[in-house]
């Protein structure tokens, strides 16, 4: 049975008029992203696949359309009281841009542990960022006090009527840009995208599909829907931080049993190799949460087959450092990145003899470490790890080969 039939009596705390209303306070203040059809992944994927890129917005992510839904709805006096909100990326940020653009205080609370850099883009925005707390859960509590001693507006990032009808404004916009659409593949955090999403296009046409995508190290909601009841899971690390939720929200998991057809999950490595597809061949820069519903197409997670389906590409507000180690283990995985450790005659001419024969191959050197005291090295001889950049397995085939018949020691370093 689907989440759809298991919910189709329960009232929903959004409607169609909601996300319709949301639409036209935003029309003016939200970018009207594209949905780009892509030959290739559709090709990879068995499906027509358009991508609606919420990443090009002007905080980069689909974060600021609920923020600006719940600031618009502000009466005089709350706005003059200023706003505050918890949050340790896109929902900062979101909230920051559309306050501070409206005269409104915004006061974001920021875990400690908040990169430098997103800590310095909310402020760019014009928000007063307090870092307190551990972690969110904390930052969250610290928020509420303030709200409570101030008398300001709490903007939850999710948990919000007003929020998810924001959100919801591109499932509208969907309907829109692919007339014949058949399916909609959207990440879930704590559920205010796909609620909104899935209110928008279920009420508008309920013959679309609607799949719901999360890590697989943090199934909040998954969990919720077959529970029948918010539950707070255990905290894990993952790349996809965007939808790193522990706990579904309990204004939006009657919205996803209503109106979702499926939820599935991805773990971390497939999230990566989304994210480098995604860089590599479409030319799109997403973060973890962004690529997770494209990577559950990648996987064949879903029954989509040759449906024209569109993947909401949620932000691309990624660590630069994060995004250079996914790139870099992206390409061990495709074979054009290895690294070899090389036993070799410690004797002049001998390390000349093994590069010439890496050049031959057309094979190039990235980084080498010469070693003669460790991994169980003979006097007389020496090790070189090597690392090397090549064309893909095939050419990986040939220089090993190469190696084999030259005699050489060698293993694989993983």
């Amino acid at each position: 049975m689907s989440l759809t039939e298991q919910a189709a009596h329960s009232t929903s705390s959004i409607s169609l008029a909601d996300v319709t209303a949301a639409r036209e306070r935003l029309r003016d203040a939200i970018y009207y992203s594209p949905c780009a059809h892509s030959r290739l992944l559709s090709a990879l994927t068995d499906q027509q696949i358009f991508l609606k890129l919420e990443n090009l917005q002007m905080t980069g992510s689909f974060k600021e359309r609920g923020a600006l839904n719940r600031i618009a709805l502000l009466t005089p006096e709350e706005a003059s009281l200023g706003v505050v909100a918890a949050s340790a990326g896109n929902h900062a940020q979101g909230v920051a841009y559309h306050a501070t653009s409206r005269g409104i205080r915004a006061i974001i609370v920021m875990p400690l542990a908040t990169p430098l850099v997103k800590v310095t883009a909310t402020r760019g925005f014009g928000a007063e960022v307090i870092l307190h707390g551990a972690n969110y859960d904390e930052a969250y509590e610290e928020a509420r006090r303030i709200c409570s001693a101030q008398n300001m507006t709490f903007i939850h990032p999710f948990d919000d009527p007003a929020v998810m009808a924001g959100q919801g404004t591109i499932g509208l916009e969907l309907l829109e840009q692919i007339p014949d659409l058949e399916a909609v593949v959207v990440p879930i955090g704590g559920g205010g995208l796909i609620g909104g999403v899935a209110c928008a296009i279920k009420e508008s046409r309920p013959e679309i599909t609607v799949i719901g995508v999360q890590t697989a190290r943090l199934p909040s909601m998954a969990v919720a829907v077959e529970q029948h009841h918010p539950v707070t899971i255990p905290p894990a690390t993952t790349i996809a931080d965007g939808i790193a939720v522990r706990r579904a929200g309990e204004v939006t998991l009657p919205v996803i049993e209503r109106y979702v057809d499926q939820i599935v999950t991805v773990d971390e490595d497939e999230i990566a190799s989304a994210i480098l597809v995604l860089l590599e061949r479409e030319k799109t820069l997403a973060e973890g949460a962004g690529a997770a519903g494209l990577a559950a197409l990648l996987q064949k997670r879903t029954s989509l087959k040759g449906a024209r389906t569109a993947v909401v590409i949620g932000g691309g507000n990624i660590d630069v450092t994060l995004l250079s180690r996914i790139i870099e283990r992206g390409l061990v995985q495709d074979g054009r990145m290895i690294r070899l450790r090389i036993h070799l005659l410690d004797k002049p001419g001998a390390l000349a003899e093994l590069t010439k024969l890496i050049a031959h191959h057309r094979v190039n050197i990235v980084d080498t470490l010469y070693n003669r005291a460790y991994y169980g090295v003979n006097l007389g001889d020496t090790t070189i790890d090597i690392t090397l950049e090549t064309r893909g397995r095939g050419q990986v085939d040939e220089l090993l080969g190469a190696l084999d018949s030259g005699g050489y020691v060698y293993s694989r370093v993983v």
